[in-house]
């Protein structure tokens, strides 16, 4: 326990964040007779349009002085490189920026408009680590993990702190997981504020490490040619990060997973009723709500995260056409 972010850490980050980052709004999402509430944390009205934001700039400005001017590197497939870019331009430092070059470019564009220099690298895990390293190393920049480190957690956790104090009756909260920083963040406020609600992860079926991990106990790992299958490229991390799965085993209830087919209607859903862009890796929450319900706990309130709107225009038409 000692070492998982607490409720202090999350309330220090939302400080660091105050005028950064914007308090999205809990849309509601309409529903049948009868529904239980859905609301929608709609994260992709940020400034850089996904939650990632809030755990790069809160780990970067917890950086020395020193340390700092020197730089940053980070490996993200998209939304955490952007918000490491968007964050190095106001502090005014260098942002090196290793992605896979599958990465959607809409993603890499963004980043470029930022200032951010990008180095390719295949579409692993083990590439994107191994670079950033090296980088680092030969550069002295200093290393922003894009979600096993504690102050990107605590960062990340404002979202679930915003949520419980903007709605007091949640009870079951739905968080996108790929390496795992945005759901040990949110469990980790929302317990700490609300122990009863209830806290999942929700990830693609063809990407479903952190479901095989809570089951098992540890860590388990999917090859990239496994979790490449899915059309959420911000949820292809092979394997829950170390830190994220400590908090995963402590504070979240279960995972559940969602189809392409789930992910898809999710997005046309949310544009059409909710008037909200979802990217697929930001939808899929609100699938595990309309299509997984049986798996979840009875309530009257359901939050679900939308981690992101960053999709791909290509994939934007096929989706909605």
């Amino acid at each position: 326990m000692s070492d998982l972010v607490t409720l202090a850490e999350i309330e220090r980050a939302a400080e660091r964040l105050a005028g950064v980052t914007v308090r999205t709004p809990l849309v509601p999402f309409p529903g049948g007779p009868g529904d239980p509430a859905l609301l929608v944390k709609a994260e992709s009205l940020q400034p850089i349009g996904a939650f990632k934001l809030r755990g790069a700039y809160t780990a970067m400005t917890r950086l020395p002085e020193a340390e700092r001017t020197r730089g940053v590197v980070t490996h993200s497939s998209g939304n955490h490189a952007q918000a490491v870019a968007f964050s190095a331009r106001a502090l005014g430092i260098r942002a090196v920026l290793v992605m896979p070059h599958t990465t959607p470019a809409v993603k890499v564009d963004a980043c470029v408009a930022l200032g951010a220099e990008i180095v390719y690298v295949e579409p692993n895990s083990a590439a994107r680590e191994e670079t950033a390293g090296q980088l680092a190393a030969a550069h002295g920049f200093a290393l922003i993990p894009p979600y096993d480190d504690p102050r990107v957690i605590a960062g990340q956790g404002t979202c679930g702190l915003e949520i419980v104090q903007d709605r007091p009756d949640t009870e079951v909260v739905l968080v996108p997981v790929s390496g795992g920083g945005l759901l040990a963040g949110v469990a980790a406020a929302v317990k700490a504020l609300r122990p009863d609600a209830r806290v999942f992860g929700v990830e693609p079926e063809l990407a479903a490490d952190a479901r095989d991990s809570f089951h098992a106990g540890h860590p388990v790992g999917w090859d990239a040619e496994e979790t490449g299958r899915t059309i959420a490229d911000a949820l292809r991390v092979q394997r829950i990060g170390a830190l994220p799965f400590a908090h995963m085993r402590e504070h979240v209830d279960g995972v559940v997973t969602v189809t392409e087919d789930e992910i898809r209607h999710a997005m046309r859903r949310l544009a059409r009723e909710a008037r909200l862009i979802a990217e697929p890796g930001g939808a899929v929450a609100t699938a595990a709500y309309l299509f997984h319900r049986d798996e979840l706990p009875e309530a009257r309130t359901y939050v679900s995260i939308l981690s992101g709107g960053n999709v791909d225009p290509a994939l934007f038409q096929d989706v909605y056409r």
